[in-house]
């Protein structure tokens, strides 16, 4: 399994002078910059010289005794979706590119500045962050690094955030979640994705989504790396995050469609992690979620998600309709046709969901599944085929909705073992349970990495 750098180990390195911030700064600018590389196609927009200033500030505090936070000096790139002052935020859109600049960084941009993180660029996602596969036929699509040969997809729709991670542009990759948009580009790029509690990180100055279902949270290469980010993010900077003893650990597995449709390496590699942390201590039991299958019917006319989209997009679709991808502007125009009675029905479907599934939840400590059911499939036919396009999205983003739509939190961590396709398990519960996940995700992490994979 690949190993990419820790925000311990880059802060090691900095605390002992082994490097200094504008060092790793320019080093992540020329990865960045690589002709051979995908960093024209991960970024959208970049500003060197705010990234240089910020390194070189950071080196000052280091040098008289200050350090702000775990992410002193430590690269970050920013998913597309997030204002910073005087840029335009496009959410991989063309149709955009006219918007005035922001005013003002968003509060969460904001954080991380103040913790020392020295923002690299903008990364590119699935335009206005719908869909789940990473595409964008506009600014390009970051290859996977596993298999480039073939030309795989990263997962969307913070598509650049993960490669950002993967190709060293960034140590780690703040990204958003309204259907799994952080978790899926983490399973299938072999790193730790973390979509936290929907309310527990500011969304204002965020181009959004779904107002209802949208996430903010990060990418990186370990659990501890996105709870030291989640804390940044979140404000809650004096929270611990200790590993949860695997013995005795109470972990549900749902038999209800999450399990349908992985491709034999997903099934296979599940099905051993499962066999794994069992030997390990763990108690693992298989239960029925029969809301599970009730999702679908709840969102069949397009859910809360093309409803709150067509709100915020309906202006600009009349204005500038052409110039969005067309897959994007399908699904959004969905919208236009859900009533006020329709939009209040699925409200209250999902109060009464959300119920039953915590209800089913009761009593274990997490829930765990395959993030998502298949390895990271080829560019070339999603691209030519609606069809497949649109099959392939829906199957990406089955798993990863269902902890969306429960208002919960989720993390993904690789489970696949040397060399292998990466596969992702996810490990979820219901809302503000965001600490005892990321210590179950340490335990889980830790375990693992004692098997050898």
């Amino acid at each position: 399994m690949a190993h990419y750098p820790t925000i311990a180990e880059v802060s090691a390195s900095l605390a002992s002078a082994q490097t200094t911030s504008r060092k790793l700064a320019d080093a992540a600018l020329a990865a960045i910059d690589d002709p051979a590389g995908q960093g024209a196609k991960a970024f959208i927009r970049r500003n060197d010289a705010r990234a240089r200033a910020m390194a070189d500030a950071s080196d000052l505090m280091r040098s008289v005794g200050q350090v702000r936070s775990p992410l002193e000096g430590v690269a970050i790139s920013v998913k597309d979706l997030f204002d910073l002052a005087g840029e335009v935020t496009t959410a991989g859109s063309v149709a955009m590119r006219d918007a005035a600049p922001a005013t003002a960084d968003a509060p969460v941009v904001a954080a991380l500045a103040r913790a020392g993180a020295v923002i690299t660029g903008t990364t590119n996602m699935s335009e206005f962050a719908f869909s789940g596969l990473g595409l964008n036929p506009h600014y390009g699509t970051p290859l996977n690094t596993f298999d480039r040969s073939t030309g795989r997809i990263p997962g969307g729709s913070s598509s650049g955030a993960a490669v950002s991670v993967t190709d060293g542009m960034a140590i780690a990759a703040i990204g958003t979640d309204t259907g799994g948009s952080i978790r899926i580009p983490a399973a299938l790029c072999g790193l730790t994705g973390f979509k936290p509690t929907a309310r527990r990180v500011s969304r204002d100055a965020v181009l959004p989504l779904s107002t209802s279902l949208d996430s903010i949270g990060p990418i990186a290469s370990s659990v501890t790396c996105c709870a030291i980010i989640d804390g940044i993010i979140s404000g809650e900077t004096q929270r611990v995050i200790n590993p949860m003893p695997l013995t005795g650990l109470r972990l549900a597995v749902p038999q209800t469609v999450v399990l349908s449709d992985m491709d034999d390496h997903v099934a296979a590699t599940f099905a051993a992690t499962l066999r794994f942390l069992s030997d390990a201590g763990a108690v693992i039991t298989e239960i029925d979620v029969p809301e599970f299958a009730q999702l679908a019917t709840i969102n069949a006319k397009g859910g809360l998600i093309a409803a709150e989209a067509w709100h915020w997009h309906r202006d600009l679709l009349e204005s500038h309709g052409d110039a969005y991808d067309q897959r994007v502007r399908g699904r959004i125009l969905r919208g236009r046709d859900i009533s006020a009675a329709d939009y209040l029905d699925v409200l209250a479907a999902r109060l009464a969901w959300q119920q039953g599934v915590s209800e089913k939840l009761s009593g274990f400590d997490a829930v765990i599944m395959p993030t998502v059911p298949m390895i990271a499939p080829a560019v070339a036919p999603l691209q030519a085929d609606d069809a497949t396009f649109f099959a392939t999205n829906g199957l990406m983003l089955r798993n990863p909705t269902m902890i969306n739509f429960l208002d919960g939190c989720g993390l993904s961590v690789p489970c696949h073992e040397g060399d292998t396709a990466p596969v992702g398990l996810m490990i979820a519960s219901g809302p503000m349970t965001d600490a005892k996940i990321l210590s179950i995700g340490l335990s889980i992490e830790q375990a693992l990495k004692t098997r050898g994979g």
